[in-house]
């Protein structure tokens, strides 16, 4: 029951962080944590997006179509091909950014990069035997904490 209990109380952490997220920034702290890498390398596009946000393409796309439409981000074919979007944020992407709290990732990736690495590798090994317990796929870790 204690270990139950410390999970709980880190996913009401996330979810007392995304909610905040909300409340302050006016959108989801998955779609925060994208304009962020999109603020902090211009010119990304969805897949180096991905590979930044650890999730799968499709859904950094959706992140990147959300973004577009409420205006925070713009994207701009280039390349000879002309099927990569370079994208960009905008004014009113960076305002959002700047009321936004912090850690844009989220608390939980905030607080896994700053453990040790020997904590952090305990912690890899008995979460694989748990989800091994749980008999899931491994493709529900692509999908953002914040969009559960």
């Amino acid at each position: 029951m204690r270990v139950l209990r410390q999970f709980r109380i880190v996913f009401n952490a996330v979810k007392s962080h995304f909610r905040q997220v909300e409340r302050e920034a006016g959108l989801g702290g998955a779609q925060l944590w994208a304009l962020s890498v999109i603020d902090r390398h211009p010119g990304i596009g969805a897949t180096g997006l991905a590979r930044e946000l650890d999730i799968h393409q499709s859904t950094a796309s959706n992140l990147v179509r959300g973004l577009v439409e409420r205006g925070f981000v713009t994207g701009s074919r280039e390349g000879a091909d002309r099927r990569n979007v370079a994208l960009q944020v905008q004014p009113a992407g960076r305002e959002v950014l700047q009321r936004a709290p912090l850690p844009f990732a989220g608390v939980l990736p905030d607080a896994l990069a700053s453990l040790d690495p020997a904590t952090l590798m305990q912690l890899e090994r008995n979460l694989e035997s748990l989800i091994a317990q749980l008999g899931v796929d491994d493709e529900a870790g692509s999908v953002p904490l914040a969009q559960l």
